[in-house]
């Protein structure tokens, strides 16, 4: 879709609007991959670093059997006996490593040293960027995406959505297939319509955002760090479950925030998170914004955003309903004096983290 609804002249509000367009291509490349059958009934370890992580964990949501572990936290693990993959992997089975450019440190070093420690292991890396150092190590095995997944703006838009979709399509492949012309026609309708109710919401935050899913904690996670990345901090998010929410970090909460409310798909989920909202409307907290499949009754508080995915399973939607967010996070970032495309010109955050030293038993005095 061409990106009239924004800005002609921000990068970020175009690889924002373009994904719908992408996504197919992104099934294509799978299926030319044949899928997972060669992974299917193996240990599976994703990982990934930052965002990446994030992807690793919405794909792991919907994946029976396989973990999730940040590559951050890989490379410090010594002895990793703790990690709950680790004894299974001994035999044999498969990292897979997500990434934007592949040239972060943690996913090379996390690559070499499953190599080193768990021989038996084969490698998958699901990558944006053909030439990065992660796709072109020997021995791993490659699913490199459309070169426009291969964002150019500092926050992974793209990148994040059709990296999950990827790892999806690995074992969900045929649903997805089936869905996913419906949904892209639902996305790039609701980034246009809804892109000023965007901007009200925008306009209406002072500092904080809360953001409650039940199932889906992976987007909940990147939604709040999209709003914080792009408001170079600015904008405080806290990602939460809806009934976890009710304890200690309902005290984040005030009258204006507003609360990010990913209804479920599945219906008794669905009354436990609407049993929270009442319970927030009667306390007279945070002024909702409901994402979900049809308009519910509501304040002059509240906004109603329609979900991308409302019909599939929680598992499968995050791909699908993180672009609004992501054009929330844009204009929270323009309502803060932030340019989106550059939201962090001191350096604090750049789009490849910086190399730094790497240490083994040896560094240690």
């Amino acid at each position: 879709m061409a990106a009239r609804s924004y800005p002609s002249n921000s990068v970020l509000a175009f690889e924002i609007a373009q994904q719908s367009t992408v996504w197919p291509t992104t099934l294509e490349r799978v299926h030319s991959m044949g899928g997972a059958p060669h992974l299917a009934g193996l240990p599976v370890l994703l990982t990934g670093a930052g965002t990446s992580a994030y992807a690793a964990s919405a794909i792991a949501e919907a994946w029976p059997g396989a973990w999730a572990i940040p590559s951050t936290d890989l490379l410090l693990a010594s002895e990793a006996d703790f990690l709950p993959a680790w004894p299974a992997l001994r035999e044999g089975g498969w990292l897979v490593s997500l990434a934007r450019s592949g040239d972060s440190p943690e996913s090379v070093a996390v690559v070499e040293k499953v190599k080193r420690l768990l021989p038996a292991v084969q490698h998958l890396a699901m990558v944006c960027n053909e030439a990065g150092r992660l796709a072109r190590m020997p021995g791993v095995q490659v699913l490199c995406l459309d070169p426009r997944t291969n964002d150019r703006s500092l926050a992974m838009t793209g990148s994040f959505s059709n990296l999950v979709l990827a790892g999806l399509c690995l074992v969900h492949q045929p649903e997805l297939a089936k869905a996913l012309p419906a949904i892209s026609a639902r996305v790039e309708e609701n980034l246009q319509r809804h892109n000023r109710v965007l901007q009200e919401i925008a306009r209406g935050c002072k500092d904080r955002v809360v953001v409650l899913a039940s199932a889906m904690q992976a987007l909940a996670r990147e939604a709040a760090l999209k709003i914080v990345e792009l408001t170079a901090g600015h904008v405080a998010a806290m990602p939460e479950t809806f009934l976890g929410f009710r304890h200690g970090p309902v005290g984040f909460l005030r009258a204006d925030t507003p609360v990010l409310c990913f209804l479920s798909s599945d219906p008794l989920t669905r009354l436990y998170e609407m049993d929270v909202l009442e319970d927030l409307r009667a306390k007279g907290l945070g002024r909702l914004v409901v994402i979900g499949e049809s308009a519910l009754s509501q304040t002059e508080r509240e906004w109603f955003l329609p979900a991308a995915a409302p019909a599939l399973p929680d598992t499968l939607r995050t791909p699908f309903e993180i672009p609004l967010i992501q054009l929330l996070a844009y204009h929270l970032s323009v309502q803060a004096g932030i340019d989106p495309d550059n939201p962090s010109p001191d350096g604090a955050i750049t789009r490849v983290v910086r190399p730094f030293r790497l240490h083994d038993a040896s560094s240690v005095v």
